[in-house]
């Protein structure tokens, strides 16, 4: 089912399937260390499986929000779909940054505002690439995401993609589309949710790596001479419920947010070995999901895969406005964590995520770890598990894996910042494990961060 194209087509999503003809037997016979002041470093050296391997062969091989319809056209009725020609003109404002087009709600729900940026998306893009082909859809759970699932949807099908595939709620992590090989992302990351506050669109590319920059200046090229949006003529879909809606011959399929997600985990992962350090009565963990996108994985993966107690998970319903909080994993904003791991007698080892779930912060009892001594310290343990290529670090990041790379003679990159020039190291095979400042890490298993 995985194709060696790079297009964004039903061949080239890689589902659950895919994953189960890749699971090995585990032959790693390591034994867990006892001492909870290690447990970063131990749960570093013994979390990735050497079938993560395996998975780099998959990469080398009703709304509110006004869209202007009143003047529409119908241009084409495909298959008994209606598609309208609806007339626009270009907004200001629409430039795509390292991590999508971010901007206040009140300003996305302008009019056309939103339609604009996807309708020059898919001008900007060969029409190989989504042609009665698949793409996915999903995000954070935020605010404003299930109205603009509606507008996407409708435009997908406008402009003659094959299916869409969407997470249930509209909810899917920024990691999981990536593993998916790509598609539509509703975040703000880290940014407040809510009325007041911020929303975010960006795409992600042929193996789930964030849309180029070749890409993006063309969809902003376009956004400055945009005339008409190809909206399809098509009820509401409702995201609450799992199964396919079909209008003709474009098809809408609402997935389990987590399942094929779990799945590659749990290659890429040894899982046994981590069930049995978190099931042990004298560990203790703790992972905050701050009301964001983790929260509906975190339950199905600690506890009910990796046995943790279920009241090991705080914050795990995810929320439009994130529970009133600001879903950035630092010392800050995830303060009720902190107190709890600087506690007396604090838990082992803490963890927290971001609002879309690709970002991360460590903590032990007593003790903060920061993002560039984070991943300096998984590159250098990670190489007990599995082949390393090379390691690489955002600009800004410290030099501590700069360090391991030397003293493990790995090859070493630097690469400005924005997650899309590791990929580039990572498709041509140069790359096992990135990190950044600013609370991210990631291996070559997808294109994007893994704050999971």
């Amino acid at each position: 089912m995985v194709s060696s194209t790079s297009c964004l087509r039903l061949d080239n999503v890689v589902f659950s399937s895919t994953y189960r003809k890749l699971r090995q037997t585990n032959a790693n016979g390591s034994v867990l260390l006892s001492s909870a002041t290690c447990s970063f470093s131990l749960l570093s050296s013994y979390l990735f499986s050497p079938k993560l391997a395996l998975l780099r062969n998959l990469h080398s091989v009703s709304s509110s929000v006004p869209v202007k319809a009143s003047s529409s056209t119908a241009i084409a009725e495909p298959e008994g779909i209606k598609i309208n020609s609806v007339p626009t003109k270009p907004i200001e404002g629409q430039k795509t940054g390292t991590s999508g087009l971010r901007k206040k709600v009140k300003v996305f729900k302008g009019e056309n505002y939103l339609a604009n940026w996807i309708q020059a998306l898919f001008n900007s893009l060969p029409p190989e690439d989504y042609k009665n082909g698949v793409l996915v859809l999903g995000g954070d759970g935020r605010y404003f995401n299930i109205e603009a699932s509606q507008i996407i949807i409708k435009i997908a099908a406008g402009n003659g993609v094959g299916k869409i595939l969407v997470g249930k709620e509209g909810i899917l992590s920024t990691p999981a589309v990536s593993a998916a090989n790509g598609g539509f992302i509703m975040s703000a990351s880290h940014n407040p949710g809510g009325p007041e506050y911020d929303w975010g669109i960006k795409f992600n590319y042929n193996s789930g790596q964030p849309a180029p920059e070749s890409i993006t200046d063309k969809i902003y090229g376009n956004t400055l001479s945009i005339a008409e949006i190809k909206m399809a003529d098509i009820p509401d879909v409702d995201l609450s419920t799992l199964g396919v809606t079909k209008y003709g011959k474009f098809s809408v399929e609402v997935v389990d947010p987590v399942s094929d997600y779990l799945e590659l985990m749990e290659n890429v992962f040894d899982f046994e070995l981590i069930k049995s350090l978190l099931s042990r009565s004298d560990f203790r963990f703790i992972f905050d999901a701050m009301h964001a996108v983790t929260g509906a994985y975190a339950k199905p993966i600690f506890v009910d895969k990796l046995g943790a107690s279920l009241d090991s998970i705080s914050n795990g319903v995810p929320l439009e406005d994130f529970g009133h909080g600001h879903p950035d994993p630092n010392l800050t904003y995830a303060k009720g964590l902190v107190d709890i791991m600087y506690a007396e007698n604090g838990p082992d080892f803490g963890a927290a995520s971001d609002g879309d779930g690709d970002r991360n912060m460590v903590l032990g009892r007593g003790f903060f770890v920061t993002p560039s001594d984070s991943v300096a310290i998984i590159a250098a343990t990670a190489q007990e598990a599995i082949p390393l290529q090379g390691l690489a670090r955002s600009m800004p990041t410290s030099g501590a894996l700069d360090r391991v790379a030397e003293k493990l003679n790995l090859p070493f990159f630097e690469v400005p910042t924005g997650w899309k020039f590791f990929g580039n190291l990572m498709d041509a095979g140069k790359l096992s494990i990135c990190g950044e400042e600013s609370f991210g890490t990631g291996s070559d298993h997808i294109r994007e961060k893994d704050g999971i």
